[in-house]
């Protein structure tokens, strides 16, 4: 029988809605969409993109860094981002900073509100621990 791999910031919405930060499956690392949430599970710098994408970030590098795998595993995301042509440009900017020469498959979608009033970014991502770190 299996076990279940699953990795959580332990922030209050983890336990209010039922899901973990990300579940590992064989070579695989599903990973919940990460949000610029502190420690508490506070959201962070509401309608500041450039603040929410690096705390983004941030959270994403705690999930990576719980397994032991690096940017360079990451083979899937997925964005969305509120107000996508607006910010088009800077979500470009910061992946670009944060993967490097790397180039994860990527599906950006435009939509109109997230969870939190003021959030403008939520990231979700796949891992494969088989690939060179």
């Amino acid at each position: 029988m299996a076990t279940i791999d699953v990795f959580n910031h332990n922030v209050p919405a983890e336990s209010d809605f039922g899901y973990s930060q990300a579940i590992r499956s064989g070579d695989l690392i599903h990973v919940s969409g990460q949000l610029s949430l502190d420690k508490a599970g506070e959201f962070l710098y509401a309608d500041d993109f450039a603040a929410q994408l690096e705390q983004t970030y941030v959270n994403m590098d705690k999930v990576l860094d719980h397994y032991g795998v690096t940017r360079n595993q990451v083979v899937s995301q997925t964005l969305y981002v509120v107000n996508l042509l607006q910010r088009a440009a800077a979500t470009a900017e910061g992946n670009l900073a944060y993967f490097g020469d790397h180039r994860p498959t990527s599906t950006v979608l435009g939509v109109t509100e997230l969870t939190f009033p003021g959030q403008v970014i939520e990231i979700s991502f796949v891992v494969d621990t088989k690939l060179p770190a």
